[in-house]
């Protein structure tokens, strides 16, 4: 029988340990939110802040590997946040603002960011920015691996490609998204919530259905028979999950 468990944004399990801490610091509460239980699922530790002020602090006291900092936040903004920071440490800094000027950008790299990602994002771009910061720093333990497989799905995590076996699959880069996440955390149970959080995030707000309809969407694909899937499944009453 399989092993399988239920997760909540608030309960995440972690499929693999990095022994290293992030910083994510905005006064967008459900943005936090889902980065948050995005990293924590990666194997992060997470700390969390609301303002430029508690960013500087909790750089100082904890003394993260990397920091997630948001422009336009009440107290203290990002911008000087980032420069305070500057002057004690030189952890990498990830700037997130809904400003698309280059002269913004431009600006925070100048008060000391590292890298600069214009709101709305995809949260797997959000990942790989990290990843790759922390490989640039030298923190980062190994790099991801390329591929993973479950039954005869396999996903090619660097071309963004799916597989019935030998034959390439086209999915959206949402329901590439989707897949990707179950299977990384094969066995474990996601709410639709929970699943709006991690994958949508800042991007979705609204309709839950949509997570019915991409789970749908990847049956058709993905499963030999849609109507009684083998990988992509559902505990009723609970969520969605995968099982190799």
């Amino acid at each position: 029988m399989d092993m399988i468990s239920s997760c909540s944004p608030e309960d995440i399990p972690t499929v693999r340990r990095h022994f290293m801490t992030i910083l994510v610091v905005d006064d967008e509460a459900l943005l936090v939110k889902g980065i948050r239980f995005n990293l924590k699922s990666d194997g992060y530790d997470v700390i969390t802040g609301s303002n430029g002020q508690e960013a500087v602090d909790l750089a100082k006291s904890e003394n993260p590997d990397l920091i997630v900092l948001d422009v336009m936040m009440p107290v203290m903004d990002g911008l000087t946040a980032c420069s305070r920071i500057r002057e004690f440490s030189d952890i990498p800094i990830i700037l997130l603002t809904a400003k698309v000027d280059d002269m913004d950008k431009l600006m925070g790299f100048d008060h000391g960011a590292d890298d600069y990602l214009t709101k709305p994002f995809n949260i797997l771009e959000l990942k790989a920015r990290i990843r790759a910061l922390l490989r640039r720093a030298g923190t980062a333990e190994k790099q991801e691996p390329n591929k993973l497989t479950g039954g005869n799905i396999t996903l090619d995590l660097d071309a963004r490609n799916a597989y019935m076996g030998k034959e390439l699959v086209v999915l959206t880069a949402k329901e590439f998204d989707v897949i990707e996440f179950l299977m990384r955390n094969a066995n474990r149970v996601y709410s639709r919530e929970a699943l709006l959080d991690t994958i949508w995030a800042y991007e979705y707000r609204s309709d839950i259905r949509t997570v019915d309809v991409h789970i749908r969407r990847l049956r058709e694909k993905l499963e030999e028979n849609p109507a009684e899937p083998q990988h992509i499944l559902t505990k009723w009453g609970v969520g969605y999950y995968f099982r190799k």
